[in-house]
């Protein structure tokens, strides 16, 4: 029982230090440490990730830092993934001789980090506030809703998942970000938007994990003291993010 309320308050603290980082860095609103901060995470997260997938390649982290500090200037930060890929195509191409596992970090969490920053650099740090919203909405609604009122399995990679803490994930996240949402929108795609969002904020978590259960571990890492690692802590707003960026330069 004491383990349970330590484990439980290491949590609360961890998740109290991380909201003060971010409202801190949403008051500051500078697109340097915006930018910083990001990729800092994304580091982080493609460490881990290349421990899920069992890759050893240290030219991940160099293609990383410079797809990185070239999103810095770029207006669409997410194409540099693309151009990279390009890149390492053509020296597989020409080579023979280049990891072919190299692709798979663009694609989990690189692309998805720098359509997060792309977010910010297009619609502002109101956009990764209403995010984060969604995202966190999705997750409480789903955890309360489920543990009250779930009885349905979700899917088969995560057996504690419900269909009904999903279907109350997603109508918490959409009150939440009808509140968040840049008032221009309207009710109807306020509401469209973050139910989007929050629906793939549940197959990002799921997708993470997957990945945990193919390499046989319970967390992603252990840098978040009660949570586990960045990816644990960011795997919802790595797909929902891709889709509000898609969302509102559809319909704004």
């Amino acid at each position: 029982m004491l383990d349970i309320i330590n484990t439980s308050s290491t949590r609360i603290k961890t998740g109290l230090a991380l909201l003060v980082a971010f409202l801190v860095m949403g008051m500051v609103d500078s697109f340097l440490l915006t930018w910083f901060m990001l990729g800092v995470l994304m580091i982080i997260a493609v460490y881990e990730a290349m421990q899920l997938f069992n890759i050893e390649d240290s030219k991940v982290y160099i293609f990383a830092s410079l797809i990185w500090l070239a999103a810095s200037f770029y207006p669409q930060p997410e194409d540099l993934v693309f151009v990279v890929g390009v890149i390492l195509a053509s020296v597989l191409a020409y080579t023979k001789e280049l990891n072919k596992q190299l692709f798979i970090p663009l694609m989990y969490p690189i692309v998805s980090f720098l359509f997060l920053l792309s977010l910010y650099i297009s619609f502002g740090m109101g956009a990764l506030l209403w995010l984060v919203a969604v995202v966190a909405g999705a997750d409480i609604g789903a955890y309360f809703v489920g543990r009250s009122q779930g009885k349905t399995p979700f899917c088969p990679t995560s057996p504690n998942k419900t269909l009904e803490g999903v279907f109350g994930g997603i109508i918490t996240a959409s009150v939440l970000g009808l509140i968040f949402a840049p008032e221009q929108l309207g009710i109807f795609l306020s509401l469209l938007i973050s139910a989007t969002v929050a629906l793939a904020s549940v197959f990002g978590d799921l997708f993470e994990s997957y990945l945990k259960r193919e390499a046989d571990v319970k967390d992603s890492g252990n840098i978040l003291p009660g949570h586990g690692g960045i990816l644990d802590r960011t795997d919802g707003y790595l797909f929902g993010g891709i889709i509000m960026l898609v969302l509102l330069r559809l319909f704004v």
